[in-house]
């Protein structure tokens, strides 16, 4: 596969799940307050059968293409830098939100799953998330940083040598 469709893959699958751990954390959890308990159970209930629907398929496609993105950057964890340290934080982070999602599935089948356990895992899931976000945007912001200042070093010889 083209790296430009496994990227867009990998990140359109990575809106789609990290918009559904950011509304059920900031959207959601809010709202068991104001919202009649009995209301509430039924949309949670509604809206959780719904996600143990698609959510793994959009977990296989983010992840399959995750890996598939990581090998064809294997390299670059032989050379080592500030770019291997934030994608090998990433990966870990990856595959401690994936973690999350097979705990829930576990306490979920089991039928042990409450309140308080489910909000512990949200959270953590969503400070996972946001980690790898946030990282994501270093390592974008490292290559620009590294282009531009090669760009601005060829500027910089370049007009040196001219005078």
């Amino acid at each position: 596969m083209s790296y430009f469709f496994l990227l867009l893959v990998h990140l359109l699958a990575a809106i789609f799940f990290i918009g559904t751990v950011f509304f059920e954390v900031l959207m959601l959890s809010p709202l068991a307050r104001p919202v009649s308990r009995p209301s509430m159970r039924e949309f949670e209930y509604a809206l959780g059968r719904r996600a143990r629907r698609i959510m793994p398929w959009v977990l296989f496609l983010l992840y399959g293409a995750g890996l598939s993105l990581a090998w064809q950057h294997r390299a670059l964890f032989e050379v080592g830098g500030a770019r291997a340290w934030i994608r090998g934080v990433k990966i870990t982070l990856a595959l401690s939100v994936f973690g999350h999602f097979l705990s829930v599935m576990v306490v979920s089948r089991r039928k042990t799953m409450t309140a308080r356990c489910s909000r512990s895992i949200h959270l953590s899931a969503f400070a996972n998330v946001l980690l790898i976000v946030v990282l994501a945007k270093a390592l974008f912001y490292l290559r620009l940083w590294s282009w531009g200042f090669i760009l601005w070093h060829c500027c910089f010889v370049r007009v040196w040598l001219w005078n």
